[in-house]
């Protein structure tokens, strides 16, 4: 079939450069506008804290999303006239806007809490009438539309953290693409040591990541996609085009020697095609496993990985070959590096030392990949807040002001929604919901409670001693609800803040009294308990369907297996890395990034998806050509030894390509998006050096003539490639 192909690509090789061509163009075109069609990437779960939102907002109104506008003064304090009117000069546009509610300030229906002790500082609350995506995604306008006045002002608050977040990626995306390329070009020279055999990578790279985000803007017409997708486009594509890119040049510069132009082309199809299909495989159900979580970002990153591998095979086997086709033996024209010959000795050398003490090779690199690893049990998986901003950026800077003065939980309470089934204000009712306030209020995590029977609200207006008065029932009841805000001593993604969360929770109200907590202390944690029900099933789905594939292509019950394992342990050594520098804080002066104790939630389920899929191209790539060596001499130990000379290169040039673009995305200001592209550098540098280089060859010898072992039954059952 891929000898087929070649031949069909090497004759009808102008119509396809030209229709790849016009692809390009036309995807070109289309590129400006594919960041404005996408979303934030969060959108509605079924949680607790959604729950409660909901009920918050059909009772009082309550929106989901919220601006915050920070108001300081050097010289005057909220008492002086002056500084209110200078806040209203800021407010007053929005309040003419049909998207925004009713703004609270201290004012007008605000708390003292509002206000620093100093007087100094203040906050206004501004609800708007939209979902989180479309306040994320109006957000600009909405910071656009506010007034000029003497204040200092800042606004943040969930949404516009998220918007500056969404930002900033962008701008880590186009920064990474200007780091990533020229490294990757230099990187090619020095590989294929000619500048024709290097161009021809970066011209399917190019292609493979315009025409994939091309494809993300169309899709995005019919359905929400995240911005994320963006990075993990450019990412993958750059790196996987450039892989396969390498494999085939290779493969066919050795089969220009052999045969002429367009039997070339075929044989190079023939060999290298199937390793690329099923590498390929591996990748797009590596990131597919993404598609099971009920995440609008997570889906999004599996969504733009996939297509971009597809489309990254697509070129492969189809431009690859033609271009090839058309350069022919001018494929090692235009030399600027003096010309390495085979020089392949060394990998040979390499294999049969190792082969010759596999147990002594083996085992002492295993216990180096678990003890790599082994930071991974104390993680610790939370969420970044607005600390995953750099120091300058209006809504970090912002919530900083608030925190430093007001205290870190001033704006961002944890909320519960508390229902009784009769009339809340019955002496019992009122007792109960007194007893869980004032247990709340003696909580050393607690700041201040704000609720129906907070005591600056209670015992006034028409109501007998004890009960609440008629200002706090208008403002925390409606019906059988009422709403209950705390306010933690710590931000919202403190271990303090979810163990209170947790205490709240786990309070027993007794009959006919029922508690649902939310807020953004609640929404992280129920967020991340839904991510994590669901991973087990996509570590499962990922290793199942991947063992599969392999056992197709290698027709071998024990090395799909081998793989397997070697790429958990890989991932696993990368994420013990990514604790100890993430998590502990090692490094972070050097790297650019403030710890916050945490390792982000997503991080773990991310590289799971990218690494695994990456590490088995390497994987393939080797295991194809000891095979087709094995297949024609019978001789395990040889056979591995020409595999590792013949692909150890190879591997090592797409593992440093890989690593240098993970590099480059390392440099992101986005906590999230630097841990990613460390993350991949470290698993990747793990597979192609410990892994690929050690590891493999030992266990093959270990193992032996079991490598290619299989009932004759299911040899039968599965065709032979």
């Amino acid at each position: 079939m891929f000898y087929r192909l070649g031949i069909f690509s090497a004759k009808y090789r102008w119509p396809i450069i030209i229709a790849w061509a016009l692809v390009f163009l036309l995807s070109l075109s289309v590129l400006p506008r594919v960041a404005s069609q996408l979303k934030g990437g969060f959108g509605d779960i079924d949680t607790e804290s959604r729950r409660a939102l909901d009920l918050l907002e059909d009772r009082f109104g309550t929106s989901e999303s919220t601006l915050i506008v920070v108001f300081s003064s050097p010289l005057i304090t909220t008492e002086d006239p002056a500084y209110r009117a200078e806040m209203e000069k800021v407010l007053t546009p929005l309040r003419g806007r049909p998207d925004v509610g009713e703004i609270t300030t201290f004012y007008d229906g605000g708390t003292p809490s509002q206000v620093s002790p100093d007087g100094k500082t203040t906050f206004a609350l501004v609800p708007l009438r939209l979902s989180i995506d479309e306040a994320i995604e109006s957000f600009p306008q909405l910071e656009d539309s506010l007034g000029e006045g003497d204040l200092e002002v800042w606004t943040t608050g969930g949404v516009a953290i998220f918007s500056d977040i969404n930002k900033a990626s962008e701008r880590d995306l186009r920064r990474g693409e200007i780091i990533a390329i020229p490294l990757v070009l230099v990187a090619l020279v020095f590989v294929f040591r000619g500048l024709v055999a290097a161009s021809i990578p970066v011209a399917v790279g190019a292609i493979s990541v315009s025409a994939a985000l091309a494809l993300l803007f169309f899709v995005a017409q019919v359905t929400d996609v995240s911005i994320f997708a963006l990075n993990i486009v450019s990412f993958l594509g750059l790196g996987v085009a450039v892989d396969y890119s390498l494999l085939v040049v290779s493969r066919f510069r050795e089969e220009i020697n052999r045969h002429p132009k367009k039997e070339a082309v075929a044989h190079t199809l023939a060999t290298s095609g199937k390793t690329i299909l099923f590498s390929g495989l591996t990748s797009m159900l590596g990131l597919s496993s993404l598609l099971l979580f009920d995440f609008m970002m997570l889906r999004s990153l599996g969504l733009g990985g996939v297509m971009v591998i597809m489309i990254s095979l697509l070129v492969a086997l189809t431009l690859l070959p033609a271009i090839l086709a058309v350069v022919g033996d001018r494929v090692n024209a235009q030399p600027v590096l003096p010309n390495r010959g085979v020089g392949r000795g060394l990998w040979r050398r390499l294999a049969l030392g190792v082969m010759r003490r596999p147990l002594v090779v083996a085992i002492p690199l295993l216990v180096f990949l678990v003890a790599l690893g082994i930071p991974f049990l104390g993680v610790n998986l939370g969420s970044v807040w607005a600390t995953v901003l750099p120091e300058d950026v209006p809504s970090r800077r912002g919530w900083d002001v608030v925190s430093e003065r007001m205290g870190p939980g001033a704006i961002a309470p944890i909320v519960i929604a508390a229902q009784f089934s009769g009339d809340t204000l019955t002496e019992e009712n009122t007792t109960r919901l007194r007893s869980l306030v004032d247990t709340l209020q003696n909580d050393p995590s607690v700041d201040r409670v704000e609720s129906l029977i907070s005591p600056n609200l209670s015992d006034g207006g028409t109501r007998p001693s004890g009960f609440p008065s008629d200002e706090a029932v208008e403002k925390y009841l409606s019906g059988d609800t009422t709403v209950i805000r705390v306010f933690s001593r710590f931000t919202p993604v403190a271990d303090e803040s979810r163990d209170l969360v947790r205490q709240i929770r786990s309070f027993d109200p007794g009959q006919d009294f029922s508690l649902m907590v939310t807020g953004a202390t609640a929404d992280l944690m129920d967020s991340i308990d839904v991510m994590y029900s669901a991973f087990p099933i996509a570590i499962i789905f990922v290793v199942v369907t991947v063992y599969i594939a392999l056992f197709v292509l290698f027709r071998s019950v024990l090395l799909p297996l081998k793989a397997t394992i070697m790429n958990l342990m890989s991932i696993f050594a990368s994420y013990g890395a990514l604790v100890f520098i993430f998590q502990q804080g090692h490094f972070q002066g050097l790297l650019g990034f403030t710890t916050e104790g945490v390792t982000e939630a997503t991080i773990p389920i991310l590289l799971f998806a990218i690494i695994f899929g990456l590490s088995m191209d390497y994987e393939i790539f080797l295991l194809s050509r000891i095979k087709e060596v094995y297949d024609s001499t019978g001789d395990n130990e040889q056979s591995v030894a020409q595999g590792m000379e013949i692909t150890g290169p190879i591997i090592t040039s797409g593992a440093l390509i890989l690593v240098l673009v993970a590099a480059a995305f390392a440099t992101a200001d986005i906590v999230i998006v630097k841990a990613l592209g460390v993350g991949t550098a470290i698993a990747i540098l793990l597979d192609a050096t410990v892994v690929r280089a050690f590891l493999v060859p030992a266990l093959m010898r270990i193992m032996d003539r079991w490598n290619w072992w299989s009932p004759q039954f299911l040899k039968r059952v599965i065709p032979g490639w």
